[in-house]
Formats: C-alpha cells, sequence, structure tokens
C-alpha cells in the first residue's frame, strides 16, 4: 500500500500546489473532499449539521455517501480524479 499512499500524496499535493485559471465546481470540490475524507479517516463520524449550516451540511453528506469505502479504493479513485483533470490543474 505504500506505492498507493505516495502517488495519493503526490495527488494531492497537486491539488494544493495547483495554479491557473482551473475553477472546479461545486460538485467536483464536494466528491474531491469526500474522497479526501475517506481516504484519510474512513467513514465519516459526528453529527450531521444543522440546515443553517449548508455548507457543513453539503460536506457531511457528500462523505456519508461514501460510507463502507475503503480507505484504499477512496485513494483510488482520488487518484484517478486527479489524473483525469491534470491538463487543467498545471
Amino acid at each position: 500500500m505504500s506505492e498507493l499512499k505516495t502517488q495519493f500524496e503526490e495527488a494531492v499535493q497537486l491539488v494544493q500546489t495547483a495554479e491557473g485559471d482551473f475553477k472546479p465546481s461545486n460538485d467536483l470540490k464536494l466528491e474531491m473532499y469526500s474522497l479526501f475524507k475517506q481516504a484519510t479517516e474512513g467513514d465519516v463520524k459526528g453529527k450531521r449539521p444543522g440546515m443553517l449550516n449548508m455548507v457543513g451540511r453539503a460536506k457531511y453528506d457528500a462523505w456519508a455517501k461514501l460510507k463502507g469505502t475503503s480507505k484504499e479504493d477512496a485513494m483510488k479513485k482520488y487518484i484517478a480524479k486527479i489524473e483525469s483533470l491534470k491538463s487543467q490543474l498545471t
């Protein structure tokens, strides 16, 4: 798994240092957030944020959809998504 973890960390680094005019949609941001959280922390924990916290609630819901997905599978999906977006990130 160490090779997978290295690839995952490289993909995360690419996202964090992305430059240019790339403007991801909110749906893409939520997808990447949820995959990152699932890969690093596992299944969602805690209470679902209230109705007035729309951003927190959207993040929680996106992450909760991945419940039961292994950390390794989440890493693979995150890497695959970044690979498909790579030309836009650099």
